[in-house]
Formats: structure tokens, sequence, C-alpha cells
């Protein structure tokens, strides 16, 4: 008798466990339709090419299976968060400089592939061709080329970072805008004739800002000098019959994509360059920016973008890419990017931006910064060091070898890069809950992606806050969910169709159909 009692006390606990009301309800309307996707990306900036040139071959390719591998392992779970865009960055030539380049970092320093008498050298850059051709390898879908500087040998002032404050003009003498423009497009040609076709050109990076620190390669640039240079640019793509568009404008922050924000002859980017009157065959029909210094506080990173997208409307034919980021502003909850962070902390501050720049400004790629660091700062995905505690950042040593970490950032990351594939199209679903759009960005937020091939369903759900919170997708029929945690990484985990637990302070991928 007592046995039976037990019995049914634990199946009433069970029942009331499972059938307890949930927390939120979320409604997907497949019908309704926002972008188109085309992936998430990282660049090779800086520590690629030591890495790619001196590591050992087994850490290379660990580091690069992590990036772009799409398999899972026995257990079912990623071995890599798949990347769908590679960003390969295209020195100045500040390396060949060397201590006259006035950047003391070499790790942030640039090689070119053409020296002051024309001269190509393919050879140059090899670390970061490492990486380019490990990401062709495991299927990458989207390379895009980017430079920051013309080669050190064409500017104004004989350096690949700027000195003139006033102008806001590039750093690229007059007679030498053609010269950089036919530069640009034999790294095309070289590279297609080598087997790897670059999507997209970037010629231009963050040209409102003036670039005058001697810590890196960088130019300014007005609108005015963007559009001659990506005029040039695709004179010469036609002359060859190369497929490369052109992307611009890399905007340091997004308020100079919808206004001037200080910067006239600078901003108001999107009027500047998509309107009737500008002529260039291949320049793609898509702009990009920077989330730098707009995700904090929340206010700002909802009203921000929402102006973008107001903006973007007037354009039904443009997307929108946010194209570079990492921790930079301070904030209440990382502080800011110095000291770096492997934990959940910064995976969600991130995770955040990604889901803002996703769903409000309807984005349909998001590139993080570097893919490398070395630094004490959160501007990684990928975290190296010597592994000794009184010289943990050793540039020196770090060139040839050292040890290399995950991220949970880098796994949180994945969540999107690896289950969003391009061609995927966000669709509306609805969360039922009290709370404002502010709040939503301290508790639960969530998007779904449809895969029209499969009519699959990829719903990403990032649960900022510190309590476990149940969800019931009400037509929405679950078959995998992969979570991103204090413990887990990316991991596969069992899922309830009834009441979805999802983890406090996690970011979870669910994976499934419309019930029928």
């Amino acid at each position: 008798m007592l046995v039976s009692i037990f019995k049914v006390i634990c199946f009433c606990v069970l029942v009331s466990c499972n059938t307890k009301t949930a927390d939120f309800n979320i409604t997907v309307n497949k019908n309704i339709v926002y972008q188109t996707m085309k992936g998430f990306g990282a660049s090779d900036a800086w520590r690629c090419q030591f890495v790619g040139l001196n590591w050992p071959e087994d850490k290379k390719e660990r580091i690069a299976e992590l990036l772009f591998s799409k398999e899972f392992d026995e257990n079912g779970n990623p071995k890599g968060i798949g990347l769908s865009f590679w960003r390969f960055y295209i020195g100045a030539g500040s390396t060949e400089q060397g201590r006259n380049s006035e950047i003391r970092n070499e790790w942030r320093r640039g090689e070119s592939f053409i020296d002051a008498d024309g001269n190509y050298d393919w050879n140059k850059q090899k670390g970061q061709q490492w990486f380019l051709n490990k990401a062709k390898s495991y299927g990458v879908d989207n390379f895009l080329a980017f430079s920051i500087a013309p080669p050190v040998q064409w500017s104004l002032n004989g350096k690949a970072y700027n000195s003139d404050l006033k102008s806001g003009s590039i750093n690229l003498k007059a007679d030498k805008f053609d010269d950089y423009a036919g530069f640009l497009v034999e790294f095309l040609k070289h590279f297609n004739a080598k087997g790897i076709s670059f999507d997209y050109l970037s010629p231009i990076n963050e040209p409102q800002w003036e670039w005058e620190k001697k810590t890196q390669e960088g130019t300014p640039a007005t609108n005015k000098d963007i559009l001659l240079i990506s005029s040039l640019i695709d004179n010469y793509i036609k002359e060859n019959n190369l497929s490369t568009k052109i992307v611009i404008a890399e905007a340091a922050d997004l308020r100079w994509l919808y206004s001037d924000y200080g910067k006239p002859k600078r901003g108001n980017q999107i009027d500047y360059f998509f309107n009737e009157g500008v002529k260039i065959e291949n320049l793609d029909q898509t702009i990009t920016g920077h989330s730098y210094f707009t995700t904090w506080p929340i206010d700002s990173l909802i009203t921000i973008r929402q102006k973008l997208h107001k903006k973007l409307v007037k354009y039904p034919n443009l997307d929108y890419w946010q194209s570079e980021f990492c921790i930079l502003e301070k904030n209440n909850d990382i502080e800011g990017g110095r000291k770096r962070d492997l934990g959940m902390a910064t995976a969600l501050y991130v995770a955040r931006v990604i889901h803002a720049d996703l769903t409000l400004a309807n984005a349909n790629s998001w590139q993080w910064w570097t893919a490398l660091t070395n630094a004490d700062y959160k501007d990684g995905l990928i975290y190296l060091d010597t592994g000794v505690k009184k010289n943990m950042h050793n540039l020196e040593s770090l060139k040839f070898d050292g040890n290399f970490h995950d991220s949970k950032l880098l796994w949180a990351f994945g969540n999107y890069s690896k289950f969003i594939r391009p061609g995927m199209i966000r669709v509306d679903s609805k969360l039922n809950t009290t709370l404002n759009l502010k709040e939503q960005y301290d508790n639960l937020m969530h998007s779904t992606y449809l895969n029209k091939e499969t009519s699959e369903l990829i719903s990403v759900v990032i649960n900022y806050s510190n309590e476990d919170k149940k969800v019931n997708f009400k037509n929405f029929y679950t078959d995998k969910m992969y979570v991103t945690s204090e413990d887990k990484n990316l991991e596969k985990v069992a899922v309830n169709n009834e009441n979805i637990v999802f983890e406090s302070r996690s970011v979870s991928t669910v994976i499934g159909h419309l019930k029928k």
C-alpha cells in the first residue's frame, strides 16, 4: 500500500513538473519573412600572420577546426562553429618598414604584396594564406578581402597610419588612386587563379576615424574618396571579368550610416552611396557598419538600430551587414574591453548585440573582428598565451608557439554560425510577455530562421537572466537542442517538447519543425 502511494506521489510530482505553466510562449509564423541570411564570420587580422606561419601543425589544425568545421563528434556535439564568412586582411607594408613604421607592436603591422618598385611577392602574408586555404578546404561559403590603408609607398606621409588630422581625406597621394585600385584587383586576380575567388572586396575600413595613433594601420576617407576608389575598382573588375562585388562602407559607428553624426563628409553613408545618381556596376547592394560604441546602455542598443532600420526601409533592395565588432565601450555588465574573459559574461553580452542587429536592424550577416587574439582583451574568439603566468602575453615567443583556448564567446557565436546557414530566412516568431523590449534584453530573447530546403526551423534563445526559464513553443516541434552555458560548449542536450527549460545565463539553439 505504501509503495503504491509513493508511486502516485512521484507521478503527480513529475506531472506537475512537466506541465507547469511556461514562463514564456513562443509562436512561429513562417509566412511572415524578413531578411535572407548571408552568414557569420570573423577576420584573420594580425594574429593569424604568425600562428599560420610558425605554429606547430597540430595546433593550427585544431584552431582551424574550431573556426571552420561543420562536422559533429561521436556524441553529436559540433567540432567547430562552422563560420560561413572569412575576412582576409590586405596589409599595407608596415611590416617591411619595421621600426620605421612607428607601429611598435609587430602583431599589429601588416605585410604588403607589392613593393615600392611595383613588384609583387605572393609569398607575403603566408600565415594568413594558411588560414585562407584551410577556410576553403572546410567549405566556407563567403570570402571577403578588406583593406585598412593603402600601401605605404603611395601614402602622403609614407606611413600606414595617418598624420593629417585636418582634412579627413584618405592618406593617399592624388596620383595613386588608380594604382591603389589596380593593386586591389591584382590581389583578386592572383587568388582567383589559385582557386580562391573572393566574393567581396571592402576597400576602406572605418573611414570616420582619423587613424593618427601609431598603433596600427589605418586611414580616414571621405565619402567622395570611397566613391572614387570604388569606381576605379569597378572598372578593373569589369576589365578582368571578375565576379567580385565591392562592399562599403565599414562605418566605424552605425550612426554614420543614417546621419552625419558630426562628420558630414563621412556620414549619411546610406543616402550618399545608394542614391539613384551612383552608377557602379559591381557595387553590391549592401551597406556595412560596425556596432562599436552603440551597445550600451540598452536603450542605445535598441534605439540606434531602430533608427538604422527606419533609414534602411527607404531602400528596400539594400542589405545591411554588421561587419566588425568586439568589446570596446565601457558598460555595467562586463566593464569594457580590457582583460580577456573566456566565460559566459562576455558571451552573453555579444549574443545580445547579435540578437539586436539581426532582429532590429535586420542584418543578414554578422561578423566578429578577429578570430584569434594574443592580447589581454575581449577581442578574440580563440585566445593565445604562453602559459607562463608571469609572462602570459610575450609577443616574441608567441610568434612561434603557445597555448590556445576556446571561449564561451566562440561557442555562443556558434549557436548562430553553426546552424543559421547562408540562404536561410528569418521568420516571424512572437514571444508572449508583459515585459517591454528593454526588459526582454535582460531576460529572454529569441529569433527564428527557416531552412527552405528542409523546412527545418532554427530558433536561437538567449537567457540573460540568473534563473532557468520554461518556454512552450506553441506550434513548433523540437528535434534537437544545443546549449552554451557555464558548463556546456554548444552541447547537444535532450529536449522536452512540452516546456523546454533554458538554463540561466545561456545561449541555446533549438532545431525543429512546425506542428501539423
